[in-house]
């Protein structure tokens, strides 16, 4: 089960899994890593991991918060969506540049949440239709989803002027954050994927009035 469908007691399948359950997973395994390489100690600094290890009932291991969390989380997103080791890689060495004290910690997430949003808003605006593909033409969704991040990394001129800027930023991010190509496709993807199995407004409308 999902840590939000446990967490808010939702009677799910384990397959039942949503965005908000990816994303907010994947901040759990953000905060533990930060934990982890600050000795941070104090739970209310990093709220998601306090929640996450109180559900799961994760110890701390080696009298070192973040170790064994970052641990469990990062084995429920690989066996719940399939990640690959590099993603977690890539996370680690980002935090590893750019959090060295605890005054770093607010600005990377704020770099990062800004990263994540342009670059969510640029590939709905971008692949538009392709998004609305049935899900199991997944194998060619996810190479448009690569074409289209490669794209964003590489073309510097764009017809809209906003997804112009928007792309600029987007490289920018990537830049200072260090991420490649592949991280951001394999992120992508997953919120895709995700969210195509997500009930519709008007689905959940229907079902209301039953």
């Amino acid at each position: 089960m999902s840590f939000f469908s446990k967490l808010f007691h939702k009677n799910e399948t384990p397959s039942a899994r949503n965005v908000e359950d990816f994303v907010s997973l994947t901040r759990v395994y953000y905060q533990a890593v930060i934990a982890a390489n600050l000795g941070i100690t104090n739970l209310r600094f990093i709220p998601d991991l306090a929640n996450f290890k109180r559900m799961f009932k994760v110890p701390t291991q080696g009298g070192r918060l973040g170790q064994g969390e970052k641990a469990v989380a990062r084995k429920m997103l690989k066996q719940d969506y399939g990640l690959s080791d590099n993603y977690f890689k890539e996370i680690d060495n980002s935090i590893k540049k750019h959090c060295r004290t605890q005054n770093d910690v607010q600005p990377y997430f704020v770099m990062y949440q800004g990263f994540s949003n342009d670059l969510m808003m640029l590939l709905g605006n971008l692949m538009q239709w392709k998004f609305r593909l049935p899900s199991f033409f997944k194998s060619a969704l996810y190479t448009m989803t690569q074409k289209t991040i490669h794209d964003i990394c590489t073309k510097t001129v764009w017809k809209q002027d906003d997804v112009h800027k928007t792309a600029a930023r987007v490289r920018q991010y990537k830049e200072r954050l260090g991420y490649s190509e592949e991280w951001m496709t394999e992120f992508v993807f997953n919120v895709v994927m995700l969210a195509k199995k997500e009930p519709r407004p008007k689905d959940v409308e229907v079902n209301n009035k039953k």
